[in-house]
């Protein structure tokens, strides 16, 4: 008998859509491993010169004009692309769209990104007779992800769930899964092992993180977090921004055995294991994946749009806080240098609050698009 086939579409805008694709499924063929799974960033898949551009002039603008992300974000929430631009869309990035999927010939379609999700969507007013899932992977619900053709939405929470109901999407078209998250989250790993394996201190530890990108990192914040490093140890995650990387590794105040630089990492399940606090951009993934390790969290300069709202559901729910200065950063080191068992007291409590949870089974996504395949 044919296996079950799961095509996941993706785009490239930041790397959270894309993890949340290769998250499920890894998941889902841990699950049953019966099922056979595709991730494509589509737009790269079919041009794989211009896509690549596009992203980038997005990555600059994120990094040099974020207000214009927060504006379009904005003008655009309430309402779906309209068939004009979905056609040029169309037309231009995904013109062999198609084909792909008569190629592959997948009994189901996961959908990541609002631009791939408009293509099937349209795709299937034509004729494709494909179920349709659109996983959204963040905690608010923007108009661009909406299309009448979805079979059924997968959101994080019962808020989202909320919001899709007054756009007037039906509840048997809408399911609370959460955002899957790879595997290796699912369980925890041994503290001294890793601490072995990378060569980090059994002292109290900050994960700082800048996204798969790297991006908007305040060197004045960087280098205010570097003087506590004899009492507190640092593990910058970097993701690809090579430029910050190479210029930190250059300058003497990171040069220290409790501060330790890393780029782009897959690594990250093992690091929050060790780590005790997590500052972070409120990405979707990352916000995730730290709840799902029970990880205080500090969340800085959210990009508008998308992270404010996450940034807005998760301090509003207890699971982080803004940074707002460097007093925020001198509170928590204090309690890591002088009560550290406050910490890790707020970490238990965090478990309390999400027992029972979807949260509580970060396998909880995979086994839906299980169920419904």
């Amino acid at each position: 008998m044919r296996k079950k086939r799961v095509l996941l579409l993706s785009e490239a805008f930041g790397t959270g859509h894309t993890q949340a694709a290769y998250a499920l499924a890894v998941g889902l063929k841990q699950l049953s491993p019966q099922v056979h799974t595709r991730v494509i960033e589509l737009g790269k898949f079919l041009n794989p010169t211009v896509g690549p551009l596009i992203v980038s002039a997005y990555r600059k603008t994120v990094s040099t004009r974020p207000e214009l992300v927060g504006k379009l974000y904005r003008n655009k929430y309430k309402k779906p692309l309209n068939r004009i631009t979905q056609l040029a869309l169309h037309r231009i990035f995904y013109a062999q769209a198609a084909s792909v999927v008569r190629h592959l010939k997948p009994d189901m379609i996961v959908c990541t990104h609002p631009f791939p999700n408009i293509v099937i969507s349209r795709l299937k007013r034509l004729g494709l007779d494909i179920p349709l899932f659109t996983l959204i992977t963040d905690y608010d619900a923007h108009g661009t992800w909406i299309n009448p053709e979805v079979n059924k939405f997968l959101v994080s929470t019962p808020r989202v769930r909320e919001l899709l109901l007054a756009r007037g999407i039906h509840q048997s078209r809408i399911e609370v899964t959460g955002i899957p998250v790879h595997p290796n989250f699912w369980k925890p790993h041994n503290r001294d092992e890793i601490r072995a394996e990378f060569g980090f201190q059994a002292v109290p530890t900050v994960m700082v993180m800048g996204g798969g990108w790297g991006l908007v990192f305040d060197e004045g914040l960087l280098t205010y977090m570097a003087q506590w490093k004899d009492k507190i140890q640092f593990i910058f995650c970097m993701g690809s921004n090579q430029k910050m990387i190479q210029k930190m590794q250059a300058d003497p105040n990171y040069q220290h055995p409790n501060i330790h630089i890393l780029g782009y990492t897959h690594e990250v399940h093992k690091i929050m294991d060790v780590s005790d606090l997590l500052i972070s951009k409120p990405g979707g993934m990352t916000c995730t994946e730290g709840l799902v390790k029970r990880i205080p969290m500090l969340f800085y300069d959210p990009i508008p749009g998308q992270e404010e709202e996450n940034c807005e559901y998760f301090v509003q729910n207890g699971h982080a806080e803004i940074l707002t200065s460097t007093d925020t950063l001198d509170r928590w080191f204090s309690l890591l240098v002088n009560d550290y068992e406050a910490v890790i007291s707020r970490r238990i409590q965090l478990t309390q609050q999400l027992t029972a949870s979807s949260f509580d089974h970060p396998s909880h996504c995979s086994q839906a698009v299980l169920d419904l395949l």
